[in-house]
């Protein structure tokens, strides 16, 4: 029964260690499947993968982008833009296991975290990140990525990084719960900027909800949570990660993954 509240979860965590296996026997046993990382990749030995934001990076900081890092980052820039929103963060990006454990680790240690940060600081370290591009003239976000950091070190070992991921460990842990995750990082604004309009959606029925809140207690995007308890709808911001921890808590089965503007029942007129 448990491993049935913590599905989403469990699944989660099997396709973020999967890729990071994959990436790894790309690496080290020659595995044609995943190779790359997480900024630039070849599935099969044939699909590119880019990320997109990356790819803006690197156009911004003049260099000529060759045609497989175009259509890697539009491919990724459509499942994502069109189809998934920002699961990127929650399901594939290695960052939201050190994030989800550092803030298991601070519930139980009953630590007392009291900076405040903006959630929309995000938003303006995605655009610094351009704005250096140019100035620098490489990749400027890319070459102080903690998710590009923790890869190197998973793969191949590098001392060095595990300190930036430790700090950000602690961060969480001891000042501000989700900080880099939640607050900080330009991909998951950008994420937020192109999945507003992805089909895959978390859907409220108001009808069934008894206004228990436990949605609320496991979500680290709360602001998204609007219209909980008010009316029926999709969790229509793109700052959700689609990560269905809500969807696991609710016993009210008012919280469900659906697909937008196609299932009538699920798209009554708000209020």
């Amino acid at each position: 029964m448990k491993l049935l509240k913590n599905k989403y979860l469990i699944l989660r965590r099997f396709v973020q260690i999967s890729i990071l296996l994959l990436f790894f026997g790309g690496n080290y046993w020659g595995w044609q499947i995943l190779i790359g990382n997480f900024s630039t990749a070849l599935l099969f030995d044939s699909v590119p993968l880019s990320d997109p934001y990356a790819v803006l990076q690197i156009l911004a900081s003049g260099f000529i982008v060759g045609v497989d890092l175009l259509i890697g980052g539009l491919i990724v820039f459509v499942v994502y833009g069109l189809l998934a929103g920002r699961m990127f963060c929650a399901w594939v990006c290695p960052m939201n296991i050190v994030a989800d454990f550092a803030i298991w680790l601070n519930q139980r240690l009953k630590i007392t975290t009291n900076l405040k940060l903006n959630r929309k600081t995000r938003y303006g370290v995605l655009v610094l990140g351009l704005v250096l591009s140019p100035i620098l003239g490489f990749a400027a976000f890319e070459a102080i990525s903690p998710v590009a950091m923790l890869h190197r070190s998973i793969i191949f070992g590098v001392g060095a990084s595990w300190q930036v991921i430790l700090a950000i460990f602690f961060f969480d842990i001891a000042v501000t719960k989700y900080g880099w995750c939640g607050h900080l990082c330009p991909l998951g604004a950008f994420y937020s900027t192109i999945g507003r309009f992805s089909i895959i959606k978390v859907n409220h029925n108001a009808d069934n909800c008894t206004n228990c809140m436990k949605c609320f207690k496991v979500c680290h995007e709360v602001q998204v949570l609007d219209i909980i308890g008010k009316h029926n709808g999709f969790i229509n911001s793109g700052e959700c990660t689609n990560c269905a921890r809500c969807i696991e808590v609710c016993e009210d089965d008012a919280l469900t993954f659906s697909i937008r503007n196609l299932f009538v029942n699920n798209t009554k007129k708000q209020g």
